[in-house]
């Protein structure tokens, strides 16, 4: 046998290349067991391009990370150039230059790329190794994916269930739709959580902003009735804008502000509740397929939770209007009745009676009890009034002016009434009262030592020259200072 057929390889092929040092593989299969440990996305990206670059000895390494619904890309991840973004200058192919695509689920996910690799460029092993590497990263890109949409379908699923259980125990309408854009902006990572309602112009205004900058000429900004945004809007479809500085379809003047924005109808059962928009600062990253998804569905459980409790509002106050009514019929076929029978009772009495002194002092007792009858007619016409709403009525009118003091003065003023005075009194002698009636309490208010102001509305009284008119009367025990006692003031005005 020559020494050149014992250099030969089996079946007279040339010698097999020799197999690589094991320090090589060594790196090679912890470099690869490593990727995948840590299952944050951006984390696990760096890393892969990190570990290619350390492997092949490549000066310069990039993974970009392609967006799959506008074509470009998307993220770029860099290892080598220090915060440049991109390849040193120069014309890459020109240079040693090495790249892989990684793909996840069949599908192109990014490209892995080396460049400056000295002395020699690079070499067969190094395209297994960035081989091996890009299909590792594949399957641990793909179990982080699965992960992240895992965490953050928990993270909008709870938020959702907390936002439901913080509508439904209790708050006014003001703070729901604050606790739906708050809990909404800090879910979507956006600046600023704004609700839109509809207003009687027909488009829809900013009732509600949380924000993480200043919020200043947000509330109150409306899209006007008829523009593109608003026409999806309110047709149930969500609105998806890649940057709100730019697109033709924003017309409000707070746009300049943000970049990508998610607009989504809170609607449920059919009826429009509002708009739920969540913009994030200009140059932030856009919202992904699962981001606008997850959000969708958080505006629909949102909507449902509004609407019930809004149904929860409306059956509280129903019942504090039965009770309220129960109290009212109560008081008006027990207490006011039986005071009734005591004053005929009282005022036969008197009648009968032969002593001056005794007269007197039914008399006085029978006057007591008129004015007891009065008073607790007037708290059931107060009882009888929805306490959330405007009273429509003069006598209700009246009513809530005496109870608005009685909050700066440390009681309740009485109030009479005498005659028909809701069907009586009218524009614009009833505006003329109230403003005088407010003047009275405010002086009354400023007067030393008074602890009692009586209120009297009398529909029954006639001016010199016979017309009807109606009478406003206040008084209190308060004093002058000159220590007099403070003068019954009163106004007339014809009917």
């Amino acid at each position: 046998m020559t020494e050149e057929t014992a250099d030969a390889g089996p079946c007279g092929a040339a010698p097999a290349a020799p197999a690589p040092e094991k320090p090589a593989l060594s790196m090679l299969l912890e470099a690869v067991l490593s990727i995948g440990s840590d299952l944050e996305l951006r984390t696990m990206l760096q890393q892969i391009v990190d570990t290619a670059t350390a492997l092949t000895g490549a000066r310069y390494g990039t993974l970009g990370v392609l967006d799959p619904e506008r074509g470009t890309i998307g993220e770029l991840y860099t290892s080598g150039l220090e915060g440049t973004g991109g390849l040193p200058p120069g014309d890459p192919p020109k240079r040693p230059f090495l790249a892989a695509p990684i793909r996840v689920h069949g599908q192109v996910f990014g490209n892995l790329c080396l460049t400056e690799k000295h002395p020699g460029g690079f070499t067969d092993p190094d395209t297994a190794v960035l081989g091996a590497l890009a299909s590792r990263a594949g399957i641990a890109i793909a179990n982080a994916r699965l992960y992240a949409a895992a965490r953050q379908r928990e993270h909008w699923i709870e938020g959702a269930a907390a936002v439901t259980t913080a509508l439904l125990t209790g708050g006014s309408a003001a703070d729901a739709l604050m606790t739906v854009a708050e809990r909404a902006r800090t879910l979507a990572d956006a600046c600023a959580g704004v609700i839109l309602q509809p207003n009687e112009e027909g488009g829809m205004e900013i009732v509600t902003a949380s924000t993480l900058d200043d919020p200043a000429g947000i509330v109150g900004t409306t899209i006007a009735p008829g523009s593109a945004v608003l026409v999806q809007l309110l047709g149930g479809e969500p609105v998806f804008i890649e940057d709100s500085a730019t697109d033709p379809r924003m017309t409000t003047h707070v746009r300049s502000r943000f970049g990508p924005s998610m607009m989504l109808p809170l609607q449920s059962g059919g009826r429009l509740i509002g708009t739920l928009a969540l913009p994030r600062r200009r140059g932030d990253r856009p919202y992904t397929a699962v981001d606008r998804l997850l959000a969708t569905q958080f505006a629909s459980q949102a909507a449902l939770a509004l609407v019930l409790a809004d149904a929860r509002h409306d059956r509280e106050q129903l019942a504090v209007y039965e009770d309220r009514d129960r109290i009212a019929r109560d008081l008006h076929d027990l207490v006011v009745q039986r005071l009734f029978a005591t004053e005929m009772m009282l005022e036969s009495t008197r009648r009968r009676a032969a002593a001056p002194d005794t007269d007197e002092l039914l008399g006085r007792a029978v006057d007591e009890l008129d004015s007891t009858i009065q008073e607790v007619r007037t708290a059931i016409f107060a009882l009888q009034q929805p306490p959330a709403e405007a009273p429509a009525t003069f006598r209700g009118r009246v009513l809530r002016e005496t109870a608005g003091a009685a909050a700066v003065l440390g009681f309740q003023p009485s109030v009479h009434f005498t005659g028909a005075v809701d069907a009586l009194v009218r524009e614009p002698v009833d505006r003329q009262l109230l403003a005088a009636l407010r003047g009275a309490l405010a002086t009354a208010h400023r007067r030393a030592g008074v602890s009692a102001i009586e209120v009297s509305v009398d529909a029954t009284t006639e001016l010199p020259d016979g017309r009807a008119a109606v009478r406003l009367t206040v008084a209190d025990d308060g004093r002058e200072e000159d220590g007099s006692r403070s003068p019954t003031v009163s106004w007339q005005a014809p009917l």
